[in-house]
C-alpha cells in the first residue's frame, strides 16, 4: 500500500507540471499577453535603454509579454474587473528569459556600472543588491507565470500613482511602506486586493511582483528569447 500510495503520488507530481524537452524553445503554453487580454497594455521596458542597467537586456528582442496560459487568464479576470470602473492593467515585464537574469546578476557584481544609480537605486549601495533581494541568481519571471504591473486609467492611459516608480530598488517600493500618501497607498492596496482575489501572490519588496498560485511550471526557467 505504501508502495501503491508512493507511485500515486508520484504521478500526481508529475502530473502537475507538464514536461520541457528543452527550455530554450518557447513552448505552446505561453501567450502574446496583450493580444490574449483585451484592453491590457505594455511598456516592457528591458528591451530599451530605460530600466535600471540603462540598456537592453539579453534575451529581450521584441516588446512581447508572454506568459503562460494559465495566468493569462488569471489576469483576464483582473482586466475584466478592473474595466467595470474604468481603469485597467499595464506590464512592464512578464516572462524574462534566464539569459536576462543573468544578465542583472553580471551588472550588479560589476560595482563601476552605476550610471542609473540616481533615478533606480538612490539610497542603496550597489553591492548590497544581491543582499537586499532586488538581484537574484535566478527569478520566478523566467517560469513564465510571474509579472510586473500597474492599474492605469482606461480611457487616458495614465497610471495610477502608487508612490514610487516601477523597479525602484528602495523600501519605498514595499508594499506596507508607510510614506506613501493616504492615496497611493489605497492604490497599492487596491493591486494588491484584486491581483490575490484572483490567484495571485506578491512579494514584500515590490507592489508590482506577482505570481500565479498554481503556475503550470513551477521548477522550470525557460530561456528562449522574447521575439
Amino acid at each position: 500500500m505504501v508502495v501503491a500510495a508512493g507511485l500515486f503520488l508520484s504521478a500526481c507530481a508529475n502530473a502537475e507540471e507538464p514536461r520541457v524537452s528543452d527550455p530554450t524553445q518557447k513552448p505552446d503554453g505561453f501567450v502574446n499577453a496583450t493580444e490574449y487580454i483585451h484592453g491590457l497594455k505594455s511598456d516592457v521596458r528591458y528591451v530599451g535603454n530605460n530600466n535600471f542597467i540603462g540598456r537592453p537586456i539579453n534575451g529581450y528582442d521584441a516588446s512581447v509579454c508572454y506568459l503562460t496560459i494559465e495566468a493569462a487568464d488569471a489576469l483576464a479576470e483582473v482586466q475584466a474587473k478592473l474595466s467595470g470602473f474604468g481603469l485597467g492593467l499595464k506590464v512592464f515585464d512578464c516572462y524574462r528569459p534566464a539569459r536576462a537574469v543573468a544578465n542583472f546578476a553580471s551588472w550588479a557584481r560589476d560595482l563601476d556600472d552605476q550610471i542609473m544609480k540616481s533615478e533606480f537605486y538612490p539610497n542603496v549601495a550597489k553591492s548590497r543588491l544581491f543582499e537586499l533581494g532586488y538581484i537574484a541568481e535566478r527569478s520566478g519571471h523566467s517560469r513564465g507565470s510571474t509579472l510586473d504591473l500597474t492599474i492605469i486609467d482606461a480611457k487616458t492611459g495614465e497610471e495610477l500613482d502608487m508612490g514610487s516608480p516601477w523597479d525602484l530598488f528602495d523600501s519605498l517600493s514595499w508594499p506596507s511602506d508607510p510614506r506613501p500618501s493616504v492615496e497611493q497607498r489605497g492604490n497599492r492596496a487596491l493591486l494588491q486586493t484584486i491581483m490575490l482575489e484572483n490567484g495571485f501572490r506578491g512579494i514584500k519588496e515590490e507592489w508590482w511582483h506577482f505570481t500565479l498560485n498554481n503556475e503550470p511550471y513551477p521548477d522550470t526557467y525557460f530561456d528562449f528569447p522574447i521575439r
